[in-house]
């Protein structure tokens, strides 16, 4: 199973064949599920606790005929995500595709609607925040997104960084993307930000950096005394 499923590795034994039934047929019951391992609910419930509190499975109440409601589990989005995909193959594909028949311009427009959307969820929830509150907004809905984003202060200045960029592969084959992602942040927290490292450099995160407060200033050089040379 591990070598037909790699995301699975870390999932041995009845735990991972949990994953693969819900994965071919859910939702599914402890009781529907106990049946086909032919082993106890109380076992199958046991797991299934356990892939709930790691995130990878949740449930939900449905009625099944007569009786009480019964909890039928299904995989989360984070379980969908240990099965092999290749999503950015067949994206780089559609991408050449766009870009040979109507131009880049077009194929940065479609990629850029991924930003706007993001603007849309935002809409009027930003109101009077200062800067470095409204970055911590946009950063939110980033993440839910697929953007691993977060937002620190240092030393007077607000950086947000990026570690997983969930238009990375798209902006392997249209750059320009990127533009599109920082002026969204500029508009969104209305200030101007520096790039400080970028992952289509190689770098391990996408950061943007504007001072939260002043700079402090400059020391002044001591004025020259009487016979100082």
């Amino acid at each position: 199973m591990d070598a037909l499923n790699p995301g699975l590795a870390g999932h041995k034994g009845l735990r991972g064949e949990i994953l693969l039934k819900l994965k071919k047929a859910q939702p599914l019951t402890a009781k529907e599920l106990a049946d086909d391992f032919l082993v106890s609910a109380n076992a199958i419930r046991r797991h299934l606790l356990e892939l709930e509190a790691e995130g990878v499975v949740e449930h939900e109440r449905e009625q099944r005929g007569a009786g009480a409601p019964t909890h039928a589990y299904r995989l989360s989005g984070q379980g969908e995500e240990l099965f092999p995909k290749r999503y950015e193959a067949a994206l780089r594909r559609l991408l050449d595709y766009v870009v040979a028949e109507q131009g880049r311009s077009v194929a940065v427009s479609v990629l850029a609607g991924q930003y706007e959307e993001l603007r849309r969820q935002l809409g009027g929830t930003l109101g009077a925040l200062a800067p470095v509150d409204r970055l911590g907004a946009v950063a939110a809905v980033m993440r839910d997104a697929g953007f691993m984003a977060e937002v620190e202060e240092v030393d007077g200045e607000c950086r947000l960084t990026i570690h997983n960029c969930a238009m990375h592969a798209a902006a392997e084959c249209v750059p320009e993307v990127c533009d599109s992602e920082l002026d969204f942040l500029e508009s969104m927290v209305k200030a101007p930000l520096e790039r400080g490292a970028h992952i289509m450099d190689g770098c391990n995160a996408c950061q943007y950096a504007f001072r939260s407060e002043p700079a402090a200033p400059a020391a002044l050089d001591e004025p020259l005394t009487n016979g100082s040379a």
